[in-house]
């Protein structure tokens, strides 16, 4: 961690906000100020998910990037215009590849750094803080601090299912100089679900989202309550509420392999009722300013990116010069030609140009245009539908007709009204996949399913590349290696 983590720690506030402090790991006097009002502590918190904003995490790679390239679900031109071909080849040697791994890791460690020093600081503190704050800034850093090292593992560990006692990854827990131990995969996932435990205590008694009266919707149309109330505590889908926490458990717990657990956190999303499908008039609007291409209502957690507008459009929209989805691929993964003839993502998230080529794919499911929307750039990162395939999958072996009917709803809720019903567990399994690598795609988390399950990758024209090591891991930085004798 010498190079990644231990450098200089940048706490910045949301990305509307030009002010950034910088804390250095040997100024006390930096972090006394910072962590001396209830202010400071906020402005902490804020810039966590700053952070997270970045293009070398959640504002590219880490959802319509890397990730999706690696899942292959994209194409480029032959001049590679965006570097992502040796990605795509797995060709983890290219210089463009190692950077990006490299920023990705230093990117998450220095966020979880981050939430450190305020957990370093809080407890201490307390009583400058309101309850109500130490409990939401507490339950976040903690959630967050879980959230970014379950990425690591999903990235450079194996998976638990292929070898639970495994080298991991470094879990950092305190904010310091000391190289941190390396855990096993199962040690590493039971300590992110104890953050993850403590946050939801935390939350549980302070987050607004848990109010009776408190309603999600379109921050600029709906009769929402996320905008009103204290600024710090409003638009909680934009935060590791509680719900977000639940979502996140729910993962790990599958991840881990425990659908008990699993299944009971993906559960209390769903019946919750805080986050509603989104209505069809809203997803097909042919009006741009009250139009909902990325399912705003829906989404649990995601990271605010307004300053990302720009970049996308030259990644995913920018001719064939982009990355783009060729014709042919992008009909197969919605499988057009049968049930997803309907399908409101294909028709939404995927737009045909012609191109020197001919007829090709650009990618618009994050394009505002003009830039005036029915809600705020936000990249997703949890969504409601990723409770139901939990909930679908869990619930299989017990009930296999409730495991559908958990599958279906989110068909139905993309205009498929076709219902799929099977006893095989072979041909439940297959069907979900391909429906969430519908429902992710450019979101980046299509190729931790892939993983969880150890199962080929759906590369392009049909050819799948087989589960291995060689896929699914990567190799640490040089210089963690090297610095943390790995």
């Amino acid at each position: 961690m010498k190079k990644y983590i231990i450098s200089i720690i940048i706490i910045g506030a949301f990305a509307s906000c030009s002010k950034w402090l910088d804390v250095q790991p040997k100024s006390e006097v930096s972090q006394d100020a910072l962590f001396s009002s209830e202010d400071g502590f906020k402005e902490a918190l804020n810039g966590l998910y700053s952070k997270n904003a970045k293009e070398q995490l959640y504002g590219r790679e880490l959802t319509y990037g890397f990730l999706d390239a690696f899942a292959q679900n994209y194409s480029t031109d032959v001049f590679d215009s965006w570097g992502y071909g040796a990605v795509m080849k797995f060709n983890r040697k290219e210089n463009g590849f190692v950077q990006r791994r490299d920023q990705i890791w230093e990117g998450l460690y220095t966020v979880v750094a981050n939430a450190n020093l305020i957990l370093e600081h809080i407890d201490e503190k307390k009583n400058i803080l309101t309850a109500v704050n130490y409990n939401i800034i507490k339950g976040e850093a903690l959630a967050m601090r879980a959230y970014c090292h379950f990425d690591v593992l999903r990235l450079f560990a194996d998976s638990y299912v292929t070898n639970a006692n495994g080298s991991g990854i470094p879990y950092v827990t305190k904010f310091s100089k000391e190289v941190p131990p390396l855990f096993k995969v199962g040690e590493a996932i039971d300590l992110m679900l104890k953050d993850l435990l403590a946050a939801k205590e935390l939350l549980r008694e302070s987050d607004p989202i848990l109010s009776p009266g408190y309603k999600v919707g379109y921050p600029k149309t709906d009769t929402a309550t996320e905008t009103k109330g204290e600024t710090f505590l409003q638009v909680r889908r934009h935060r590791l509420n509680y719900y977000a926490v639940c979502g996140e458990l729910a993962r790990v717990y599958l991840y881990k392999g425990d659908k008990t657990n699993a299944l009971s956190n993906a559960l209390e999303v769903i019946n919750s009722n805080k986050f509603p499908f989104t209505k069809q008039a809203d997803f097909l609007n042919p009006d741009e300013e009250k139009k909902d291409r990325i399912l705003y209502k829906e989404l649990l957690f995601g990271i605010y990116a307004p300053n990302m507008q720009d970049r996308m459009k030259e990644v995913l929209t920018n001719g064939q010069s982009a990355l783009y989805v060729t014709l042919t691929e992008g009909r197969n993964i919605y499988e057009t030609g049968g049930v997803g003839g309907d399908d409101f993502r294909y028709k939404q998230w995927l737009q045909e140009q012609s191109g020197s080529t001919g007829t090709y794919l650009r990618v618009v499911k994050y394009t505002r245009d003009p830039d005036a929307n029915i809600h705020d750039l936000m990249m997703p990162c949890m969504r409601l539908s990723e409770m139901y395939y939990i909930a679908a999958e869990c619930t299989f072996d017990t009930d296999a007709t409730k495991a559908w009917d958990y599958f279906n709803t989110v068909r139905l809720n993309r205009g498929i009204g076709t219902k799929l019903s099977d006893p095989s567990k072979t041909v439940f399994m297959n069907e979900l996949v391909k429906e969430a690598r519908k429902e992710f795609f450019s979101e980046g988390q299509i190729f931790y399913m892939y993983k969880r399950l150890n199962m080929p990758i759906a590369g392009q024209s049909g050819v799948s590349i087989p589960a291995s090591k060689a896929v699914f891991v990567l190799p640490f930085p040089d210089d963690e290696i090297a610095y943390g004798n790995r």
